[in-house]
């Protein structure tokens, strides 16, 4: 197997791994039914002013089909736009309708396009983009915010790592040796993770650095794979996998754990246990200190751009669907988290959804977007339902280093294996493994 497809196999896991996915259903084609076929002017449903769709309806049935094709766009709940055309399909045949949509203004919309026709109805729902580069949030950062996180990192520096690294020999696969990992995070708090490197002869040798943060409350195991030239490291943070320990809530309570206040909300330790993370990759004399990849989906993909941003020894940062991302216009957008923080506030007297969202501006992913200066490739999909596109378009385009995005217009909360293969050759490239 080349080198080049091993990498990609290997990202492949990893990804995989750290991702909490979400699947969207989608419903398949019957050959022997009506079926439509919706196809957008634009591959990745993103124009530059107005929209334009293509609404194919097969029928292979021996009935003439007569009704109406139309479609309906709404943006925060709203109607802003509808259009109709007669229908008439024969037997046997398709027939294609063009639909050019009104003008808009720069953002995200979703569509429907409904037939009703006489022996079928449905509804296919999809999002598109006008000009999301000009995206930009109306919502600064804190002013303190830089000090917040040096506070953070300089109370993280107090505390002795303990860096612990056990041989896992029974977990060892025909090429790669496997070690329990752990050490101690702000708060004195244990956290555990994996590392899986390569065997080889040469004591020497060193290697690039795979850190996968993890998707919301995921457990990470050890990744192995065919790369002879990566070492990868999983880790759990605190409340996750086998770093629960004094943090073990149920799933649906982490996410609010201690969001009342905004110097012990769980994600301040969270973020800070990543970084102790590059401080464990930093004291391993095999592994190149300066060839280090973070990398994460979903909660991954968060915790990879605040970690790239507040650690310059990161060199490189792939965030796929991240979530908590320009978090002031999350409410009516998506239902988790907020359905379940407003749930939590309700329980707690004196707290204010207000107060919350003050909070939560010193750990919002576009915050941290500004300082993120390495080089990052991010996917998003436009049907995310935890991460709306206009949030991460708002995100993403503050960010200042040099950058690539990757749009999947038919996905939800996932990126697709295109994503995984870019990763994989742009790691390579870096970092010269050829």
């Amino acid at each position: 197997m080349k080198r080049a497809n091993k990498i990609y196999l290997i990202l492949s896991c990893a990804v995989a791994m750290l991702c909490l996915q979400y699947t969207t259903a989608a419903a398949q084609d019957d050959d022997e039914g009506i079926s439509t076929v919706l196809t957008p002017g634009n591959k990745n449903a993103i124009f530059s002013s107005s929209a334009n769709y293509t609404f194919e309806v097969k029928n292979p049935t021996d009935a003439v089909q007569t009704g109406t094709v139309s479609y309906e766009i709404t943006q925060h709940g709203k109607k802003i736009g509808e259009g109709k055309q007669k229908a008439n399909i024969g037997k046997k045949a398709s027939e294609k309708y063009s639909f050019d949509l009104p003008a808009l203004k720069s953002g995200f919309y979703k569509v429907a396009f409904m037939v009703n026709i006489s022996d079928y109805d449905d509804t296919t729902r999809r999002v598109f983009g006008i000009q999301p580069e000009a995206i930009r949030s109306q919502y600064a950062k804190p002013a303190d915010f830089d000090a917040f996180w040096q506070k953070a990192k300089d109370e993280l520096a107090k505390v002795p790592p303990q860096f612990k690294v056990t041989p896992m020999p029974k977990m060892n696969t025909d090429n790669r040796k496997v070690f329990a990992i752990e050490m101690r995070s702000l708060d004195n708090y244990l956290i555990k993770g994996w590392m899986t490197v390569p065997i080889n002869k040469n004591k020497d040798r060193k290697f690039s650095v795979l850190l996968g943060l993890p998707g919301y409350q995921v457990n990470l195991l050890p990744i192995t794979g065919l790369d002879e030239d990566l070492a990868i490291i999983t880790l759990n943070v605190r409340g996750q996998g086998n770093s629960r320990g004094p943090i073990d809530t149920r799933r649906d309570e982490f996410i609010f754990y201690r969001i009342e206040d905004r110097d012990n909300y769980v994600m301040r330790g969270v973020i800070m246990d990543c970084i102790r993370a590059v401080d464990f990759v930093y004291s391993q004399p095999y592994l190149k200190h300066d060839n280090i990849l973070v990398s994460g989906g979903s909660m991954g993909g968060y915790l990879a751009l605040a970690t790239a941003s507040l650690d310059k020894r990161v060199n490189l940062c792939s965030a796929q669907n991240p979530i908590l991302c320009d978090v002031n216009n999350l409410d009516g957008e998506v239902t988790w988290p907020i359905n379940d923080i407003k749930k939590y506030i309700k329980t707690q007297p004196g707290l204010t959804f207000s107060k919350v969202l003050s909070n939560l501006n010193y750990y919002d992913g576009k915050n941290f977007a500004a300082g993120l200066k390495t080089n990052m490739i991010m996917g998003i999909g436009l049907l995310d339902p935890y991460a709306p596109p206009a949030n991460e378009y708002a995100t993403y385009n503050i960010i200042p280093g040099k950058k690539r995005l990757m749009v999947f217009k038919d996905l939800g909360h996932e990126i697709s294996q295109s994503y995984k293969d870019l990763e994989g050759r742009w790691m390579r490239d870096a970092f010269a493994l050829f």
